[in-house]
């Protein structure tokens, strides 16, 4: 393809693996035939009833177990709760990491059911050292180590939005890279060598989930659907509310009754309303998908090493840092897009428990409070008195970052509905919120709430 050599010889410089340069040499293909991968509402349908499946536990088959990999999405930074490291490694419950709770998951498995099940991390250039020293606690049960455990995301370059070349920015030459999204999981389990050793190895079946989704663990129940079923590839989703309108949907090709996932990077200006219609577009993605491993290798091949998935460009600046810097254009794809590149797939209905990402300091909150409980299994749950539904916390811009969420302290939420804090708040152990309840500091010292019951209140101060 003309123009793209100066990529090739990037990339091969930075030692990126061959099949990560044919699937950014396809996008790049696209984005230069200004191929814009939108899916108007006029070509879709939307997705309708679907089957109601696992998320109540149940009895694993060991068999089942010893032919699945669980893979967790771990390349996210969590900048936007202030850190500079991995995302996974940030204390959720009783000093306990996400990472924790993922190896708690996978020994106590291991130990129940005697299966050896495995678990990969996709780790991202800017993850994979701070993770892997983490781990070194786990090496004894052979979850600590690079080549068992880390599936590692390839970086492509940024792509000058003026002149279409790789970006420069000789000031910092490792801004001019960038992640290709977690549609990357695809040629990197290719390029790694990982997808042929786990078929040599017997494993046909992989889940795959973002580490920072505690709901999002091994369930019995939908690993048997999921090998009984046959079909390649399989997305979880749930139904969507007004806090998930502007996330990817679900959705049915017109033109050959194709299911798709629509991301709003892919939805006309006009369209955005339909695309927000809940209502219409009732189903989102989880980012908990289900794969034929053997199912994958045969659509690579077919595809000369190359899955299909629509391609997401993202317009930024090379410095994100610096809204001056030169505009580029970032190259991605999504994993959950996936489900349009194979004959058969499919979707299922989960309960929402199966969602429940830490996006903001108020999800982060709500895990460590009482509201949750980590069992001794692994798993991260709702208390039974919350009834499978989560508290919503809503933080003000004072507690964005997780620093100053660790001062604010935790309220009881067994019995809340809603909490809402404005203003700098310090919460006494023993402060017990119950339905809705919100903290309004109007002044600029801290304010104190002090222990006891608040039922159904609005508790203004510093006015």
């Amino acid at each position: 393809m003309g123009g793209f050599e100066a990529f090739r010889d990037k990339m091969t410089g930075a030692k990126v693996r061959e099949a990560a340069i044919l699937a950014f040499e396809r996008s790049y293909g696209k984005l230069v035939g200004q191929e814009t991968g939108m899916l108007p509402e006029g070509s879709l349908n939307p997705a309708e009833e679907l089957p109601q499946v696992g998320g109540a536990g149940g009895v694993f088959d060991p068999e089942l177990l010893k032919q699945t990999v669980l893979i967790k999405l771990n390349g996210g930074l969590g900048t936007s709760m202030g850190l500079q490291k991995a995302k996974s490694l940030l204390p959720v419950k009783d000093g306990a990491t996400f990472l924790d709770i993922i190896v708690k998951q996978i020994l106590a498995l291991r130990e129940d059911t005697g299966a050896q099940v495995r678990c990969l991390l996709m780790n991202s250039f800017s993850t994979s050292e701070d993770t892997l020293s983490y781990l070194q606690k786990y090496a004894a049960q052979g979850l600590a180590g690079k080549e068992e455990v880390e599936l590692l995301q390839n970086m492509v370059p940024k792509v000058d939005a003026g002149t279409l070349a790789p970006a420069s920015w000789p000031a910092n030459p490792d801004l001019e890279w960038c992640p290709p999204g977690h549609g990357d999981l695809y040629p990197a389990l290719s390029g790694s060598g990982w997808l042929d050793k786990l078929l040599a190895d017997g494993v046909k079946y992989a889940f795959v989930s973002n580490s920072d989704n505690l709901g999002a663990v091994l369930d019995a129940g939908l690993l048997s659907y999921f090998a009984e079923s046959g079909v390649p590839f399989l997305m979880e989703v749930t139904r969507r509310t007004e806090s998930d309108k502007k996330g990817g949907h679900l959705a049915v090709r017109d033109e050959d009754g194709q299911l798709v996932l629509r991301e709003v990077a892919q939805c006309p200006e006009e369209d955005l309303g339909e695309f927000q219609n809940i209502d219409k577009h009732r189903f989102f993605n989880t980012n908990n998908l289900w794969l034929r491993l053997d199912a994958l290798k045969l659509a690579l091949e077919a595809g000369n090493g190359v899955l299909p998935l629509p391609m997401i460009c993202n317009r930024k600046t090379v410095d994100p840092r610096d809204k001056a810097s030169k505009e580029v254009f970032q190259l991605e794809a999504a994993m959950g897009s996936a489900i349009e590149c194979f004959g058969g797939a499919a979707a299922v209905e989960v309960l929402r428990t199966r969602f429940a990402p830490v996006k903001t300091t108020g999800d982060l909150l709500a895990l460590r409070s009482d509201a949750y409980e980590l069992r001794q299994d692994g798993c991260m749950a709702l208390v039974p008195e919350r009834n499978g539904v989560p508290p919503v916390v809503e933080l003000g811009g004072e507690y964005k970052l997780v620093d100053r969420l660790d001062g604010l302290g935790v309220p009881s939420l067994v019995e809340a509905k809603s909490l809402r804090i404005k203003g700098a708040w310090l919460i006494e152990e023993g402060a017990v919120i119950r339905g809705d309840v919100q903290l309004v500091n109007e002044g600029s010292n801290r304010e104190v709430l002090a222990a006891g019951e608040y039922d159904n209140v609005e508790v203004v101060r510093g006015s």
